[in-house]
């Protein structure tokens, strides 16, 4: 065949870049399967994340001092963490700690973004965990798609079961971890049934199967939508970002106009992005990165890995997908890293910090408080003496068994004895007791009106002590005037 003959090559088409356009407002659910990428990101990712699920899996079975370290006892209600007993009127304690909790969440999501999201949240650790569990049983990405089409026979049906019956396993060993919690390891396993589930009560089960149902329907069917449409935080995040924080960005001017290509070529007129759609393939939540930064992202990095990988393929460097700063990437400009609202968030941290700190230290393991009988202030006696009522609320938070006794101070007390039922009171670790006690004046000797007294609760062995001050009342009765 001459020259003339042979059929002309269709001309490259000119390279046209593709703006970023916001997509369509749909609610539809378009179920995703991602393509599970490889490298820096994802490696570290991993390890963050089942490390932590490990970790949450194992704090139930940890002992200290012969008793579960961490139990969350809602039903008595008492808390026991790592040796401190917390009861109903220590949880302030725990408002500083949510405090705490948010604030640090605030402070690293404008310094880093969402990372709390794509490393470290619950429902990104079992959605990646459930979406294994597809891949060891249907394959990878194009054959989870192509499973999703298929007419129901009975292949599908088998391994639709068999991977349901995988993530019940998952979500049962969940609800009993998370109970565990709750009522403890030894109610659970070790309560002398044969079987340990035998002895479990209604509201156990009731809660194992609500949690079963929750984990396996956020995981396994919700998926990204828990992230997108109910997580909240993911919405107010863009109120949080500026431009110095740190988001999963594509370099626009860099990779546009994309387009195929061989491999260490750079076609005229071309970025560096080849338009092998990698980065859409492993996004969790099924966005594309080079459309902008979106609510959906959860800064998971896959992306960068996929691009990364891709761009060591085609001989193009490093970073078109990349860890960077809008400063930096627009603007062209050093990224700011320490700005005003670091020192907000630290020196608001710090003194919450400092507070709870305080407050933990100076928590006493005894406590005691005194009320004043409300029936009758105060009574004249038979023998002319004069009786005031009280209820004293002891509450034993150490963590083993004492012996209390209670003595009425001797300043301002001239005349005044102290009555209790009990002259020792034995308490349990974390019982709490309301002991009545009168304190009996003599009328000849204390003042009418009301006297201040403090009254003391120690331990028989002198360690432990505390005073609680109330009032004596004396109304003495006043004599009928002759007619």
């Amino acid at each position: 065949m001459s020259e003339e003959q042979k059929p002309k090559k269709k001309p490259r088409p000119a390279p046209e870049k593709i703006i970023p356009t916001s997509k369509d407002m749909d609610a539809t659910k378009h179920r995703v399967h991602p393509r599970f990428a490889k490298g820096k990101y994802t490696n570290i990712r991993l390890i963050s994340m089942y490390l932590i699920l490990l970790g949450f899996l194992i704090a139930p079975w940890l002992r200290w001092d012969g008793r579960q370290a961490l139990l969350f006892d809602v039903i008595e209600p008492k808390f026991y963490i790592f040796g401190a007993t917390f009861m109903p009127q220590d949880f302030y304690f725990f408002a500083f700690v949510f405090i705490i909790a948010a604030l640090m969440l605030f402070m690293v999501t404008v310094y880093a973004g969402r990372v709390w999201c794509g490393y470290a949240c619950p429902q990104t650790i079992y959605v990646h965990l459930y979406q294994h569990v597809e891949k060891w049983i249907l394959g990878e990405r194009n054959k989870r798609i192509k499973f999703d089409k298929m007419p129901w026979n009975a292949e599908k049906i088998i391994k639709t079961a068999l991977i349901h019956t995988i993530w019940g396993v998952f979500s049962a060993i969940t609800a009993v971890t998370f109970i565990a919690f709750i009522v403890g390891t030894d109610y659970l396993f070790f309560n002398g049934h044969p079987l340990f589930f035998m002895g479990w009560g209604k509201m156990t089960w009731i809660f194992f199967i609500l949690i079963v149902f929750v984990t396996q329907t956020n995981a396994g069917y919700m998926r990204e939508h828990m992230c997108v449409y109910i997580c909240p935080y993911g919405r107010f995040q863009s109120v949080m970002f500026d431009k110095d924080t740190l988001i999963v960005s594509y370099d626009y001017e860099r990779g546009e106009p994309r387009g195929a290509r061989k491999k260490d070529t750079t076609p005229a007129g071309y970025g560096d992005c080849v338009d092998c759609t990698m980065c859409v393939q492993v996004c969790p939540t099924g966005i594309d990165i080079r459309n902008g930064l979106q609510v959906e992202c959860i800064q998971c990095a896959a992306c960068i890995d996929a691009c990364n990988e891709i761009m060591d393929k085609v001989g193009y460097p490093r970073g078109l997908i990349r860890y960077t700063t809008e400063r930096q990437l627009v603007e062209k400009q050093k990224t700011k890293i320490i700005g005003w609202r670091i020192f907000a968030y630290t020196g608001v941290l710090l003194a919450c910090i400092i507070a709870a700190t305080m407050v933990l230290v100076s928590r006493a393991p005894l406590e005691m408080e005194t009320r004043h009988d409300r029936k009758q202030l105060s009574t004249i006696r038979r023998d002319g003496m004069v009786e005031n009522s009280y209820v004293l609320k002891i509450v034993n938070k150490t963590n083993e068994r004492q012996v209390y006794q209670v003595r009425l101070d001797a300043e301002n007390t001239a005349g005044m004895t102290l009555r209790s039922r009990f002259k020792e009171l034995p308490l349990q670790a974390s019982e709490l007791y309301d002991l009545p006690v009168s304190i009996i004046g003599d009328p000849n000797i204390i003042k009418p009106g009301s006297t201040p007294v403090t009254i003391t609760v120690y331990s028989k062995d002198g360690q432990y002590s505390a005073s609680a001050q109330d009032v004596f009342i004396y109304e003495p009765k006043k004599s009928k005037q002759p007619k």
